[in-house]
């Protein structure tokens, strides 16, 4: 599990599937109300508590985003509706919880040497999809799930793994925010120009 604090009254927790394995929760149950999935939000509240400060000392929205393969992202933000906080017991913690499946798989990479040498494994494959941008002093490769249909899925994550970090950042941050270097084919375009 991994935290971070986004603003003074909100939150990123990214868990992997390993961390729901650890606790008996399965990918579907993490969104079902049952009491393994509230005591997971409750210990991960906690942590946050103890490791940022972050104290939830009233009602809490948490909004789940699945990443296939990689793990769940986590928001937890605190709420300020005056009528919920009327009615808030603090002998429990109540989660307003949604559920938002992303298809798009995001990885990091420190340097531009790092994606050549992934276009280049890529090549030997025929996987020519992708889009390549620039944020915050990193590369990001963004892939769309059902792109590479015909390679196995974990073999596929793992090439990637070998040359760079399953990333949390939000595709739509990326757009906005990032710097687009190649927007399609980012894999075909980088092995014509470099290999």
């Amino acid at each position: 599990m991994r935290l971070e604090r986004l603003s003074y009254d909100k939150i990123k927790i990214f868990l992997t599937f390993e961390d729901l394995q650890e606790r008996g929760i399965s990918k579907e149950e993490i969104w079902m109300d049952v009491p393994k999935v509230h005591d997971l939000f409750r210990d991960m509240i906690s942590e946050a508590s103890t490791e940022l400060g972050f104290e939830a000392d009233g009602p809490v929205v948490v909004e789940v985003f699945s990443l296939p393969s990689q793990g769940m992202v986590v928001i937890v933000t605190k709420s300020d509706d005056d009528d919920v906080e009327e009615s808030f017991d603090d002998s429990f913690m109540e989660l307003q919880v949604s559920v938002d499946f992303n298809e798009d798989l995001i990885f990091s990479f420190e340097s531009i040497e790092d994606v050549l040498q992934l276009a280049g494994s890529f090549n030997r494959l025929d996987i020519t999809s992708g889009e390549l941008y620039y944020y915050k002093g990193q590369y990001y490769l963004k892939f769309n799930e059902n792109d590479e249909g015909f390679l196995d899925f974990e073999d596929f994550i793992s090439i990637i793994l070998e040359y760079g970090n399953s990333s949390t950042v939000a595709p739509m941050l990326l757009k906005e925010y990032g710097k687009v270097i190649i927007d399609r084919e980012a894999i075909k375009q980088l092995n014509d120009y470099f290999l």
